[in-house]
């Protein structure tokens, strides 16, 4: 594991995508604040050296600065949405006095700091190291700007070495050998069949079987949708007691880590945060609740059975918690293994009968058209020359999202190539490992015994995942 981890790490190194950094939905810009609040501090100690942490963030932004100079020299360069949009950030960021800075808002100091001096000493490294990198940043994104990729030109293959960069992250993010064009075929066959039980569950949702009826009911009738940030974290606290209740019904081992929800107004729309390994904190599961109407009420259950229970806080609670097996293993992560079983949960959620009723089981589908359209639009951007504006076009005709979700979509896609293909190709290999268990052992298959062999050995390339799941259901 420690020889395929550093193999695949190193090959993704080799894509130098740092030299074209900017990304204002995952840059250090925009999510340093929410990562910095997640930081424990359990001593004096930890917290003293909070601050030699800050001063590498200050450096990181300079290094950030030099490679995207490199990346201009070399002729590769971020797409010019992302060079402003990421200016604009960083100008707020700057233009903020230092004492009030995010990057203040951490975790609770321990017993014997004093926190007027080591908040002094913070608001020090912010003002002289941090800014300093920070406004680095911001010049030399200014100096890329005129030689940013156009909408029509943002895919990494409109690069130098493009083409060879997208084949290593498809090979990092789905740890598999299938080619662009194989990825993007299998989107297109599950958007073809995601069209088939849309129509077959239409009728009783929104009274229409016709695809693009229930599409745009599902985008525009208000009482689809959410008013208030507060019925987002309630309805997940809802569904996921739901699902803990249900799970010893479905697996052999359940992790000792809690998971809460808890509402942001940054980021994506949702994701999660593991446990920290000492107990300290439980796993959280965070929900956008800047735009509650932009939320379906049909997405709720599914969003919250991924990212919470059954999905990623088992996955990710039960690896932290695993014995016999070095430390590095705990802490590995897989893109088409974690995102994989994600997926696959919100399936196995409804194997359990946890939605709700049939409008809830609608946004099992909606997820999926989600999940299937990444695999076109993902290969379509960088592999097929597909424009920004014919990637959203793609989405909003195969799916029920408004052309206001799919733009921030497409703009990830753009910004962090590959990672989107990790969903779907992760469920569709995990469905497929679980489909052949079932065929070796008959009568005698057990679907709890496949989950444990899929979760108790932490993190794991999906060729290898296969090996286990082999060994362990002969």
């Amino acid at each position: 594991m420690l020889i395929s981890d550093a193999t695949s790490r190193a090959d993704l190194i080799e894509c130098r995508l740092n030299e074209f950094a900017a990304d204002p939905l995952f840059g250090p810009q925009a999510s340093l604040p929410l990562v910095v609040g997640m930081l424990a501090m359990p001593t004096a100690a930890v917290a003293e050296a909070m601050i030699g942490k800050y001063r590498g963030i200050g450096r990181a932004f300079g290094d950030l600065a030099d490679r995207q100079r490199e990346g201009l020299a070399a002729g590769r360069t971020s797409p010019e949405f992302a060079v402003t949009a990421t200016v604009a950030q960083l100008d707020l960021a700057l233009g903020t006095p230092a004492d009030q800075d995010p990057l203040l808002a951490g975790t609770p100091l321990p017993d014997g700091v004093d926190a007027d001096g080591w908040r002094a000493a913070l608001v020090q490294v912010i003002e002289t190291v941090i800014r300093p990198g920070m406004a680095a940043y911001r010049d030399a994104l200014a100096e890329v700007r005129p030689y940013a990729r156009t909408d029509d030109r943002a895919g990494l293959g409109w690069l130098v070495d493009g083409e060879a960069d997208y084949a290593r992250t498809l090979r990092y993010f789905t740890t598999t050998d299938l080619s662009a064009q194989e990825i993007h075929d299998i989107g297109l066959e599950q958007v073809a069949r995601l069209a088939d039980e849309y129509r077959s569950l239409g009728p009783e949702v929104v009274g229409t079987d016709d695809l693009q009826g229930i599409f745009e009911a599902l985008r525009s009738d208000p009482a689809l949708h959410f008013e208030h940030g507060d019925q987002l974290v309630e309805a997940s606290e809802v569904a996921m007691e739901r699902a803990w209740t249900a799970l010893g019904d479905w697996f052999e081992v359940l992790p000792e880590a809690p998971c809460s929800v808890q509402a942001t107004t940054t980021g994506a729309k949702a994701f999660y945060f593991a446990p920290a390994t000492d107990g300290s904190r439980g796993g959280t599961f965070f929900v956008n609740v800047e735009n509650p109407a932009a939320w379906g009420t049909f997405e709720l259950e599914s969003m919250a059975f991924h990212e919470g229970i059954p999905g990623h806080h088992l996955q990710l609670a039960i690896a932290s918690e695993l014995t016999g097996v070095p430390e590095f293993r705990k802490h590995l992560h897989n893109a088409a293994y974690a995102e994989g079983w994600g997926l696959y949960t919100e399936r196995l959620a409804d194997e359990m009968g946890l939605y709700s009723g049939p409008l809830d089981r609608m946004g099992i589908f909606s997820a999926d058209s989600l999940r299937a359209c990444r695999l076109v639009v993902d290969t379509g951007l960088h592999a097929l020359g597909w424009s920004r504006r014919q990637a959203v076009d793609y989405m909003v005709e195969n799916s029920p999202m408004t052309e206001a979700i799919c733009r921030p979509e497409v703009d990830r896609y753009l910004l962090t190539p590959g990672q989107a293909t990790s969903y779907m190709i992760g469920r569709l290999e995990i469905l497929r490992m679980r489909a052949e268990a079932r065929e070796r052992q008959g009568a005698a298959f057990d679907l709890k015994a496949f989950h444990s062999a899929v979760l108790d050995s932490g993190s794991l390339p999906l060729g290898v995942l296969d090996e286990v799941v082999r060994s362990r259901l002969p």
